[in-house]
């Protein structure tokens, strides 16, 4: 089971910070049993909500250049508000070092004015075919489903009537981007 915790990205300086949004919606299945009396988000939903929105900065900085992101080390991680159903998650990411393989990120999460985590990322970066024999065959398949995916967050890729999303151009990466997303 997957669970995407992004329902749209606000703002995006690719390899550098991101902005995106949770609706904490009550039909969401694990409310019912996190808590039943008092539905809440999850902590390790939440804290999975900032490792996405990290991988997207990330993604979108080296032009999906790794088909593999993930969560190597979360630290500092601190809890300080419940976010329940009706509630919008905002998800500030920060890039504040990176090498060949890894990123580190300070990142939030609030709802309104009220912080409700905060935490310190390291994700991983690398292709399957770096470790499998089949493995670019599996990367070519994840990098396009990944600009899918991208074209749905991002409101004026995915043909949404709202606002547009702020982009901030660094070089011509965010360009190649667009059109390997089929912008």
């Amino acid at each position: 089971m997957r669970f995407t915790l992004l329902d749209r990205v606000l703002e995006v300086e690719p390899g550098k910070s991101i902005t995106a949004i949770k609706t904490v919606s009550l039909a969401e299945e694990y409310l019912g049993d996190h808590f039943p009396r008092f539905p809440v988000l999850p902590g390790v939903l939440m804290l999975e909500a900032l490792t996405q929105a990290a991988a997207w900065t990330i993604r979108l900085g080296e032009d999906f250049a790794h088909s593999m992101v993930v969560l190597r080390v979360a630290k500092n991680v601190k809890y300080g508000d419940f976010v329940e159903p009706g509630r919008v998650l905002t998800v500030n990411v920060q890039v504040t070092a990176q090498d060949e393989k890894t990123t580190s990120v300070k990142a939030s999460g609030s709802v309104g004015d009220r912080t409700s985590l905060t935490a310190r990322l390291v994700l991983e970066r690398y292709n399957m075919a770096d470790r499998l024999a089949h493995g670019a065959a599996l990367d070519a398949r994840v990098r396009s489903e990944m600009r899918k995916f991208w074209a749905i967050l991002h409101p004026a890729r995915g043909g949404s009537q709202q606002k547009p999303v702020a982009y901030v151009a660094r070089g011509a990466a965010p360009a190649a981007t667009f059109a390997a997303a089929g912008g």
